[in-house]
């Protein structure tokens, strides 16, 4: 049997995975989450099987990550403030939550042999990239996010963890992950307007931002993809979809699929806050290279977030 830890457990990405892993009878999955963003909705099914176990912690609880790692053999590391947007507002929350949250990360790691990491990372790490579309080994400019720059932070520091300690790392950049269970982005934020203000849709920018996403169950088919062919201690691979759209395309396809023609109202500039990047657009030939490719397109994969915000309008309610 295999023990997995999954921080993060509880969230959008790393409930999803947990579901894929607990499919194989022989995969022990240990969940743990602070509940700041996860959601018990999400666990429900898990919390019924015999193979899987929810700890609620913080991983800046050094005491409380060292003793859930005990006896794992692999970690996915999923938990993170994701809040992009928002970073200037609380400078700290970016360090703590994702740069010293992964130091804790590795180091209970560390002490209790674990010895393999999958690790959410980010597409704005590239800042305003030069080169489009932007592939793993393209220089690294002037950072342009807090978030971005504890999430480069993140795989420094488990670059070094590979180097010094013998472990195996797959870091992943991604684009914005769409789908079942998803709860924070843009899709959210225009379908939480719309069910209020149906006539009108204010956009952050001059919607001329272009932008690349991919489904959530694409998003786990490329990790999975990417451990069955281990190749070395750093494996790094961008995932996201070989297209990009325009925020106004999105929120057209978002419009269409509520019934709605609402007039589209604009806060102006190229960029709709500090850090927000106007051309976000990654290279995936070198996941695709192992046979991966996704399955929905990006309008798909909007079409059916929305679906599932239909199904689920329990998740409109403010987060905790």
């Amino acid at each position: 049997m295999t023990r997995y830890l999954i921080t993060g457990g509880a969230g959008y990405i790393g409930s999803s995975v947990a579901d894929r892993l607990l499919q194989d009878a022989n995969n022990e999955v240990i969940a743990f989450d602070n509940f700041s963003t996860g959601r018990r909705e999400f666990i429900e099914d898990a919390l019924k099987k015999p193979n899987y176990k929810l700890i609620e912690g913080d991983l800046l609880d050094t005491a409380a990550i060292d003793k859930a790692m005990e006896g794992i053999d692999f970690v996915f590391h999923f938990a993170a403030n994701a809040d992009i947007r928002r970073g200037c507002e609380h400078p700290r929350k970016d360090l703590e939550q994702n740069t010293i949250a992964t130091f804790n990360v590795l180091d209970a790691m560390r002490r209790n042999k674990a010895r393999e990491i999958v690790f959410s990372s980010t597409g704005p790490i590239y800042g305003e990239a030069q080169i489009i579309p932007t592939p793993e080994d393209a220089p690294l400019p002037i950072q342009t996010s807090l978030y971005g720059a504890s999430k480069l932070a993140c795989e420094g520091l488990i670059e070094a963890f590979c180097e010094g300690f013998g472990f195996t790392s797959y870091i992943f950049r991604f684009v914005s992950i769409l789908g079942e269970r998803y709860q924070h982005g843009h899709v959210y934020d225009f379908y939480k307007q719309l069910m209020e203000t149906p006539e009108r849709l204010y956009i952050l920018g001059n919607g001329k931002q272009r932008k690349s996403y991919l489904y959530i169950q694409d998003c786990i088919d490329a990790i999975f993809t990417a451990v069955e062919h281990k190749e070395n201690k750093v494996n790094i691979y961008n995932l996201g979809t070989p297209e990009y759209c325009e925020v106004t395309d999105s929120a057209t396809w978002i419009s269409e699929e509520m019934g709605l023609n609402p007039k589209f109202e604009f806060s102006g500039g190229d960029r709709g806050w500090v850090g927000d990047n106007p051309f976000i657009f990654l290279d995936t030939k070198k996941i695709q290279s192992l046979g991966w490719k996704p399955k929905l397109t990006i309008k798909e994969a909007v079409v059916q977030t929305v679906k599932y915000l239909k199904e689920n309008e329990w998740l409109l309610e403010d987060r905790k």
